[in-house]
């Protein structure tokens, strides 16, 4: 059988989406029913390296150019089955669907979904035969507005290699960020204006009350993003400056080296649709702080992978970021296991069957 793979972000592309796509690509391919997955991502580098019976065509700039593009594709060969790997793009996945008389596979990952998105965007709901969450939460602000069966819409959630390995040589990042003595609150996220609710700014704000429980406490910030400004002036603002070091956007190779320096992970997000980089700071065996309004719940297996605060809770984050700190960074990656690759590839296998069967 032959899967278009219409995505957002595909192979040589960044962020938590893309992690997720290039996984369940790279799922699907590996099934053996499965003889081709034709990838066409808004963005991604094709020439990247890629799963064997798996093609991702270069991308052409500009919405329209690609749904013209994913046109002449799906014209020129026979798929059984459309995956649309996010919920903007579905209006148009499922009229080419619906075109060629094939099932439609909708994703949905986070606050594109939580709130009502229009009656074209419930149409193409409406069409799909299979529509997987990335967690629960996601999946219940989905039905919350959209009418959709509920048995068709099912929780598929991010994975991650539960064996890591060791970080290349990290004590160049207590040189290069002046850690040494230090203990370190380390975030990983991008820094922009419209993901403001990781909650880079509360941890901001409380690191002075932090600072008094532990003096030698700084905040790492790993991540680019058009909010740096505000959050710079935040730290000035609140007195931290000195405190809060912004590393900028960091190969992704790095990222376990930053792991390795710091004392606890903490993203105390209300917005997260699951937060696959909770799941990689545990597996590092980092002690991890998360919000509990959001999928960051699923991430942290109800709290027993990671502490589960309330985020908006000033109290509740100075004091659960201070005990981990004092505490020492003494955590495993109990737990993980759950999200491991073959469980994973398991699940994804036994939804592609529901949607051709």
């Amino acid at each position: 059988m032959k899967l278009l793979a219409l995505l957002t972000d595909g192979f040589g592309s960044f962020g938590g989406i893309a992690q997720y796509n290039r996984d369940l690509m790279t799922a699907l391919s590996q099934y053996p029913r499965i003889s081709q997955v034709v990838v066409l991502p808004r963005f991604g580098d094709a020439n990247s390296e890629l799963p064997t019976h798996l093609t991702q065509i270069t991308p052409v700039a500009g919405k329209m150019a690609w749904c013209l593009q994913a046109t002449k594709i799906a014209l020129r060969t026979k798929f059984d089955a459309v995956f649309c790997g996010h919920l903007h793009a579905a209006p148009f996945a499922a009229g080419l669907a619906k075109s060629l008389s094939i099932p439609l596979w909708i994703q949905v990952h986070g606050i594109e979904a939580w709130t009502p998105q229009g009656v074209i965007a419930g149409w193409a709901l409406d069409h799909a035969r299979l529509v997987t969450a990335v967690s629960r939460h996601t999946r219940d602000r989905l039905l919350s507005w959209a009418d959709i069966d509920p048995s068709l819409v099912r929780v598929l959630p991010n994975t991650i290699a539960t064996n890591p390995g060791c970080p290349s040589n990290p004590s160049h990042l207590f040189k290069r960020h002046n850690l040494a003595g230090k203990k370190v609150i380390l975030t990983v996220g991008r820094l922009a204006a419209a993901e403001r609710y990781k909650g880079h700014d509360r941890i901001i704000a409380a690191l002075a009350d932090i600072r008094c429980s532990c003096p030698n406490a700084v905040y790492l910030v790993v991540g680019g993003g058009d909010d740096l400004p505000r959050l710079r002036s935040l730290a000035a603002t609140c007195g931290v400056d000195e405190a809060v070091i912004f590393a900028g956007r960091v190969a992704a190779d790095e990222i376990a080296d930053y792991f390795a320096v710091a004392d606890v992970f903490a993203m105390p997000s209300t917005g997260e649709g699951f937060g696959i980089v909770y799941l990689e700071a545990a597996a590092a065996g980092l002690p991890v702080i998360a919000g509990n309004r959001d999928g960051s719940v699923d991430a942290l297996a109800d709290g027993k992978i990671g502490n589960l605060i309330d985020p908006e809770n000033y109290a509740e984050l100075v004091n659960a970021v201070a005990d981990r700190l004092i505490g020492g960074r003494d955590a495993g990656s109990e737990g993980v296991d759950r999200f491991a690759f073959p469980r994973f590839a398991g699940h994804v296998h036994a939804l592609f069957e529901q949607l051709v069967r």
